[in-house]
């Protein structure tokens, strides 16, 4: 996912859940090969049944445009299953349940040093693809985001 577009994709999909009113997004960080997020289900909706929606939908938009502006990484994503041709996301995405306010505060922290871990950037807030910046500075770029405190 080192292609901004596909970022986008993710993005615009978390936007639309929160307008929706499906979730609220407390953190994130989209990295070139994976994903963290801390997002709260509202309502009835429940974790399974949104989350299946996010990948299913992120899946075939990253595909498409895969398909037209990346065909080498589409062929990477490449599986020929039974019940698909491609796999954008792991199969078991892991899910840990926050349950306390260090936790919570351990996981945002780590999810901002992401990028800096990888070596993609020196500070957290200057990774684009965060919500580090939203914490740090203010920064409202990411309309979608709830600040962990409410």
């Amino acid at each position: 996912m080192s292609d901004d577009r596909v970022k986008e994709i993710i993005t615009q999909s978390l936007a639309y859940l929160t307008a929706v009113k499906r979730v609220r997004v407390f953190s994130f960080v989209i990295m070139s090969n994976h994903m963290h997020l801390i997002w709260q289900m509202l309502g009835d909706h429940q974790r399974e049944d949104v989350q299946r929606d996010f990948l299913k939908y992120t899946s075939q938009q990253i595909i498409r445009y895969l398909s037209e502006h990346d065909p080498v990484l589409l062929k990477e994503l490449e599986v020929n299953a039974t019940d698909r041709k491609y796999q954008v996301w792991e199969r078991n995405a892991l899910n840990i349940p926050l349950w306390s306010d260090k936790v919570v505060w351990q996981k945002l922290a780590y999810i901002h040093d992401n990028p800096v871990k990888a070596g993609v950037c020196d500070h957290s807030e200057d990774y684009v693809y965060s919500s580090a910046k939203f914490y740090f500075k203010k920064d409202m770029r990411w309309i979608f985001l709830c600040h962990i405190d409410g």
